[in-house]
């Protein structure tokens, strides 16, 4: 995990379908009409929009008139919804939460560093909703957070 977050194709377009889809409300759009707005391969976003069902963020309509909506406000959704509807737990150790990694020896203050991982993820993640994305009216600590020069910086 140092070094490296892997944001998923799965996570990227859950997200960018969510996001599309609260920028057209109150209406509904139909999976194919995110696919092409978003640029996204269809039968992978219907996987993605029924996970995103399941978890209660959309709900789905058939019939002519049908389609997807959100089930709640754009301010009401976070993108840690989103990515834990699709993908689980923000953070992972071999498959495990954080805080059930036990390490011997010196290596026994990893434990801490990886839940500070997640907790920076949730930092971002639970505190930047659907609206702030459509509004691009991010949150203060993650707006300065993408301000430092390092943050642009690939390693």
């Amino acid at each position: 995990m140092i070094g490296l977050v892997h944001i998923t194709a799965r996570a990227d377009y859950a997200v960018r379908a969510v996001v599309q889809l609260a920028s057209q409300q109150p209406s509904s759009a139909t999976r194919q009409q995110l696919a092409e707005a978003q640029d996204i391969p269809g039968k992978f976003l219907e996987t993605i929009l029924g996970d995103l069902r399941r978890a209660g963020i959309l709900d789905a309509q058939r019939g002519a008139t049908g389609g997807y909506r959100l089930t709640r406000p754009a301010a009401e959704i976070t993108l840690a919804d989103i990515v834990r509807a699709t993908e689980g737990p923000l953070a992972a150790v071999r498959g495990m939460p954080p805080e059930d990694t036990i390490y011997p020896g010196p290596a026994q203050p990893l434990t801490r560093v990886w839940v500070a991982v997640r907790a920076s993820l949730r930092d971002v993640l639970e505190h930047t909703t659907v609206a702030d994305v459509i509004a691009d009216r991010l949150p203060d600590h993650v707006i300065e957070l993408q301000k430092r020069p390092d943050s642009w910086t690939r390693r």
